[in-house]
């Protein structure tokens, strides 16, 4: 028997085959007969470094949903709410009117932001229709990129002229909260162009590791109201001031108290302020002012976009370009992805890092004890340094939000919808040729033996069991499937004809027993 590569060389093998390079073994066993196999099923990553075949696989479905749905000529039907997200995007709150739980605090704008139009929102969410002369009628659309201000000169590298002047600390604090001014924008552009407003949404780092958004707006709205929208929006963080810690050392943090439930100070025993007396006092004083505002950058570039146009791709493809990469990877288009990181940006990456690690990310986030606050619902065993929130993780740099922001009204569907509409595709094409595919509802989870009990139990198997295959062994299986099911498709594309031309076969079989 011939031997296989070696674990690196298949794992390149499957990276250049887009065959995921570390797939997740399911033991499956059929109640009914007491036959079991070994399951193979993609793990479904989204970033390049971790799985690029699943990664780009993911930015394809994303490519599919910005296109259908940017250059609508009618409204969406409005989805089921998802309180879950379970869609993947991230949840509309521009769309959302509920404000139980929160405090109630003026609606005054400030005296340094600009006043904007106010109009009735209606449930219109599709764009105005223009005539030309000729009587030729268009709906464009927009492209819009907004950025953060600037927190000192950088190189062309992104890197700051003068680290010592570069301020980080705002800098981490507005990569932070950069979602929340997002969602203001949103509702700011809603309420002045007095329709829903439409979008697909991406936000990626600029050079200066600075993140920006990207967005896709269907319809078109004057250049001039977009930008008056951006110069009057901001975002006022009203939780207790981040100016300096009160507890630094790993000797004079805060402790535990279990009979009051609370966190103390290790000197004099005296319970730390809870989140919500923090708070009360913030609402009690009134001199008090917000313990950050976030703006957006003067820098604005809007395009317009009609359908159908070499434009309209190119926006798309730039849209979704980075979504495979982590913020602190390198942005650049050489043929391996990967470029030495000089010593000046490494510091700026620790500087960012070093300041979004210790800044509380949430009223939950353990960092608010060196801030002599109670996190809220604290509880014991909390450490400062050590939320889980990816915020602070050197991958994000204080974006602890998704990357891809859609709103709920794009298309009418979820992510979910979305794939199966392409896996639907390959059916129907394969349907029309002859080509009988695997029932992609074998093995489900919701079939069920007579008596009412799951027909099959799904258990995980882990490397190193006896009945697992080998690594090798496993990515040339899944190689060998992913040929077979390709040829199946151009064959089926060929007997089908020309209407089946041009659908991508991204969409795959149900899963398959393993070698």
């Amino acid at each position: 028997m011939t031997a296989l590569p070696s674990d690196a060389t298949m794992r390149e093998l499957a990276a250049s085959e887009r065959v995921c390079v570390r797939p997740i073994l399911q033991h499956v066993t059929d109640t009914l007969t007491g036959a079991s196999r070994t399951v193979v099923i993609r793990c479904g990553a989204t970033r390049a470094k971790v799985c690029p075949s699943c990664a780009d696989a993911a930015r394809r479905l994303r490519i599919q949903q910005c296109r259908e749905g940017w250059h609508l000529t009618e409204d969406p039907p409005k989805p089921e709410p998802d309180p879950d997200g379970a869609e993947g995007d991230a949840v509309d709150q521009a769309d959302e009117d509920d404000e139980s739980g929160r405090r109630v605090r003026s609606t005054r704008r400030r005296q340094d932001a600009p006043d904007l139009p106010r109009l009735a929102v209606s449930d219109r969410t599709t764009g105005r229709v223009f005539t030309s002369p000729d009587g030729k009628t268009y709906r464009p659309s927009m492209f819009v990129t907004l950025t953060l201000p600037s927190y000192g000169r950088v190189t062309g590298e992104g890197v700051p002229v003068d680290p010592a002047s570069y301020d980080y600390r705002r800098a981490a604090l507005d990569a932070m909260h950069f979602p929340k001014l997002v969602d203001r924008f949103w509702q700011n552009l809603r309420r002045a162009t007095g329709y829903s407003v439409q979008y697909f949404a991406t936000v990626e780092p600029q050079r200066r590791l600075a993140p920006h958004l990207h967005a896709a707006i269907r319809g078109a709205v004057p250049r001039k109201l977009v930008k008056q929208v951006v110069a009057a929006t901001y975002h006022q963080v009203w939780w207790p001031s981040v100016g300096e810690p009160v507890y630094t050392g790993p000797d004079e943090l805060p402790v535990w108290d279990e009979l009051a439930q609370a966190y103390a100070d290790p000197t004099t025993g005296a319970v730390l302020p809870s989140w919500d007396e923090a708070l009360d006092a913030i609402d009690d004083d009134p001199d008090a002012t917000p313990a950050h505002v976030i703006r957006a950058g003067t820098q604005v570039d809007i395009q317009g976009v009609i359908a159908g146009t070499p434009l309209a791709d190119r926006v798309i493809g730039y849209l979704t370009k980075y979504l495979t990469k982590s913020i602190t990877d390198p942005l650049h288009d050489d043929s391996d992805g990967e470029a030495p990181v000089s010593a000046a940006r490494r510091a700026h990456i620790d500087r960012i890092a070093g300041e979004v690690r210790w800044l509380p990310c949430s009223p939950t986030c353990a960092n608010w004890l060196r801030y002599g606050v109670q996190p809220k619902d604290a509880k014991g065993g909390m450490e400062p340094g050590r939320c889980g929130s990816k915020a602070h993780d050197r991958d994000h740099l204080g974006l602890g939000g998704r990357r891809v922001l859609v709103s709920r009204r794009w298309t009418g569907k979820t992510l979910d919808d979305h794939r199966a509409d392409r896996a639907s595709v390959v059916r129907a094409v394969l349907a029309e040729a002859g080509i009988e595919m695997d029932d992609h509802d074998e093995l489900s989870v919701t079939a069920a033996r007579p008596d009412g009990l799951p027909r099959y139990v799904w258990t995980t198997t882990k490397p190193g069991d006896l009945d697992a295959p080998t690594y090798a062994r496993l990515i040339a299986h899944a190689i060998a499937q992913k040929h077979r099911w390709r040829t199946q498709y151009e064959d089926a594309k060929t007997r089908a004809g020309p209407q089946a031309l041009g659908v991508s076969a991204t969409a795959r079989p149900a899963a398959a027993p393993a070698a």
